[in-house]
């Protein structure tokens, strides 16, 4: 499951890698980064269309009461911000491997698999 992060890193003509990983893996979303990334301040017209597009097409999983209620343990036990909570909730319930680029934001929270594709730069140029 995709962070918002790496959303938004992937529209970056620096990430190559990043964007053929999203392609082949099909990694889904949760329905906070639908809300997240289109509000990103720094976008312009072409990325927010891209990313309506992007959305479109990708399997958004639902923030349905498993993981609200998940979500607000996650946040009653350790400091997170509420999307935090909500994507790291959505992974966990849904049992899917978080991709982040921000993983001291999910260290520690136990049984969520998180990594970061992109921590030693482009996947492409990694290889």
């Amino acid at each position: 499951m995709l962070d918002s992060n790496l959303i938004i890193y992937a529209a970056r003509p620096e990430y190559p890698g990043l964007r053929r990983l999203i392609a082949e893996r099909a990694p889904a979303v949760s329905a906070v980064s639908v809300v997240e990334v289109p509000d990103y301040h720094k976008l312009s017209t072409a990325e927010r269309a891209h990313f309506e597009a992007f959305f479109a097409t990708a399997e958004v999983l639902p923030l349905d009461e498993a993981v609200v209620t998940r979500a607000v343990s996650l946040r009653q036990s350790r400091r997170m911000t509420l999307g935090d909570a909500l994507i790291a909730a959505t992974a966990l319930v849904f049992g899917r491997e978080l991709l982040t680029h921000n993983l001291k934001d999910f260290a520690g929270i136990p049984g969520l698999t998180a990594s970061d594709p992109i921590a030693h730069g482009d996947p492409a140029q990694v290889r």
